[in-house]
């Protein structure tokens, strides 16, 4: 399949620029930090959640799988459930000191509890 393959452009018929470039509108996946310069919050949060509380982890750097990935095993260090997106993942109950061990363990040295 080409490269400039016009039923991928939608609307753009023709151009008389010859630098014209058409963007596809996907966003590029940000380069994953390192662990070390990582700066993770972890903090308890009880808002919208009916009286539960969450373990909240922001601030992560990087691609949705690296997200992911980390996201895993926090959830299975601790043995619970919870989910990532948006750069934050949420663990199910108060694990926050757990949770900081554990991340120190794995080489994220700027985490820390809020």
């Amino acid at each position: 399949m080409k490269n400039n393959d016009w039923k991928d452009r939608l609307n753009i018929v023709y151009s008389t620029n010859p630098d014209f470039r058409y963007e596809t509108g996907e966003a590029e996946e940000a380069e994953t930090l390192s662990k070390a310069k990582q700066a993770l919050r972890i903090q308890l949060d009880k808002r919208n959640r009916g009286g539960k509380q969450v373990t909240l982890i922001s601030g992560f750097v990087g691609a949705d799988a690296d997200l992911q990935t980390l996201s895993k095993l926090l959830k299975t260090k601790c043995g619970v459930g919870g989910s990532a997106k948006d750069g934050e993942i949420i663990v199910q109950g108060d694990f926050r000191q757990k949770v900081l061990e554990i991340l120190q363990k794995d080489g994220y040295l700027k985490a820390r509890v809020i």
